[in-house]
């Protein structure tokens, strides 16, 4: 047989990985934990699996944590092989500060949401989810586990592959890996949203439309790395960039399609308008501590993903994509806002500001500086703990069993239970981006980077971003003034506030100080994002 010519850039003989386990020890950890949570579930008796459960995935997410810090002293590309001149373009993962920070985020939010989630509203089971996410909803299978005790307690080993493909997800260094990633966050978080215990029909519907929708954007996301790979002839972000500096103009008709169906995948999972249609059915649907847990986490990941993609992968091709994303910046901030002001239900109304919100982080992705990446960064650790904060009162406010979040069953709130209503008006000002709170330095420092890098297009983009933040307002204040100065509804359906478990005590507590903190005091945080702003190419 006459030899075949290997393609350029690879050894000519086989060449182990070049794997560096410290700088993936993270993700060894938390994908170890969600294996050994399989197997508990499956061998641990029933009464003691929600403790076994809840405690591993919280002490694996903090181990996680101690090995990200770790990770910071091997930074570096791993996961590959190397490749002579194009050593770097070889390897799967790349630690540098974007992706170390955020996978530091995602495991203070899955910490977060696993407290939560482990939340029992006094009762003997974890009272946010069905007992049986495989039966009808009403039937006597429903029933008889409900009056055996059983446990869905393998919403903690989903919530840490969740995790786990959200950490890979800013990590990865090539559009096969993204996709991957994509994938498996997806995935558990598909089944969590269908396991509501209460408007189980609710919920199955949110569901099914996350998976489908969510399939279509994987769909869209794959194809588009298909254009790019016809293009570059490689999925490595190095590739991409050095193929489109020295590329033809005729292809760019593989180019800006594939460009624009791989950001259509990655603004699915941000909620970004027009691909924004699953927020508020999926928030509303699903478990509450899962909606908190997905609206923080999620969109922590994705624009990790964003970010990585669009200052990395498609840097050199910025002019012939920016024009449309800007065009989904102002629609997702406009629709995002107007639409918040017609909500009736609380967990809707959160999903709209959760669109408003996704607006404003693309302004700052849109600025192309470091300055930018630093702003966006201490964005998202911003809305993240206030969110799971926010959605975690939100679950405890009931009536008759079931979650209250109709507006009006939240009037007079703050006359019977003052402080979970104060602390839930201060998280709706810090969302409203009101001063002395995080969402008014994260928004400053966005659209601050806007202005002073953006051009033109950054300085209408900050001032859109500005007057829909005044729109807000109007929402977050019509809240307030229902819970403090509206009278209570009078009967003996009257709504209440759970008293809460330590978990969610401490998530509440945690999230709404963090808020506090870092709108009196936001430098050490602003510092520590801009030393981990510089992406390593």
């Amino acid at each position: 047989m006459v030899p075949t010519a290997l393609p350029a850039g690879l050894p000519a003989a086989f060449e182990p990985a070049q794997i560096d386990y410290l700088a993936i020890l993270p993700f060894l950890i938390v994908f170890g934990v969600a294996v050994i949570g399989v197997v508990i579930e499956a061998f641990a008796p029933r009464e003691r699996r929600h403790v076994v459960q809840s405690t591993l995935a919280v002490v694996g997410l903090l181990a996680a944590f101690a090995a990200v810090i770790v990770a910071v002293d091997h930074q570096g590309y791993t996961m590959g092989v190397s490749g002579g001149e194009t050593e770097q373009k070889l390897f799967s993962l790349v630690i540098d500060g974007p992706a170390l920070f955020m996978q530091g985020t995602l495991l203070l939010f899955g910490v977060l949401g696993i407290l939560t989630m482990a939340e029992r509203l006094g009762g003997v089971g974890p009272d946010a989810f069905t007992p049986s996410g495989a039966s009808t909803p009403g039937s006597s299978v429903e029933a008889a586990a409900t009056r055996a005790g059983a446990l869905t307690s393998e919403v903690f080993p989903l919530t840490m592959f969740a995790v786990a493909g959200m950490m890979l997800f800013p990590t990865v260094n090539d559009l096969i890996g993204m996709f991957v990633a994509l994938e498996v966050l997806s995935l558990p978080l598909y089944v969590l949203t269908g396991l509501a215990r209460r408007r189980r029909l609710l919920s199955q519907e949110a569901s099914l439309k996350y998976f489908l929708l969510g399939a279509f954007s994987s769909a869209f996301f794959l194809f588009g790395t298909a254009l790019l790979y016809g293009y570059a002839g490689s999925v490595y972000f190095a590739d991409l960039s050095a193929a489109i500096s020295s590329g033809p103009l005729a292809m760019n008709g593989l180019l800006v399609p594939g460009a624009f169906l791989v950001f259509v995948g990655l603004l699915f999972k941000v909620g970004a308008v027009p691909f924004h249609a699953w927020t508020p059915d999926v928030y509303q649907g699903a478990p509450t501590p899962v909606t908190g847990f997905m609206a923080a986490a999620t969109k922590a990941a994705a624009f990790g993903a964003i970010l990585r993609l669009a200052y990395v992968g498609l840097d050199t091709a910025r002019w012939e994509w920016t024009n449309a994303v800007v065009i989904v910046a102002l629609l997702t901030m406009v629709v995002g806002a107007v639409l918040s002001v017609t909500q009736t239900d609380m967990k809707r109304l959160l999903a709209y500001s959760s669109i408003a919100h996704a607006g404003f982080i693309l302004v700052g992705v849109l600025a192309f500086d470091r300055k930018a990446v630093s702003a966006v960064l201490f964005y998202l650790v911003a809305y993240g703990f206030a969110t799971i904060a926010a959605f975690a009162i939100v679950n405890l406010v009931r009536q008759n069993g079931t979650e209250a979040t109709h507006l009006s069953q939240w009037a007079g709130l703050g006359k019977r239970h003052p402080v979970v209503a104060g602390a839930f008006a201060f998280l709706m000002l810090a969302f409203a981006g009101i001063p002395l709170t995080s969402g008014f330095v994260s928004k400053f420092a966005v659209f601050s980077a806007a202005i002073g890098t953006g051009g033109a297009t950054g300085t209408v983009l900050a001032v859109v971003g500005v007057v829909c933040s005044a729109i807000t307002v109007f929402v977050y204040a019509r809240v307030i003034v229902l819970m403090f100065f509206s009278e209570p509804p009078s009967g003996a359906d009257t709504v209440t506030v759970v008293t809460p478990s330590v978990g969610t005590t401490f998530s509440i507590a945690v999230g709404t100080m963090v808020t506090l903190a870092l709108g009196v005091l936001p430098s050490a945080l602003l510092d520590l994002a801009d030393r981990a702003s510089q992406f390593v190419r």
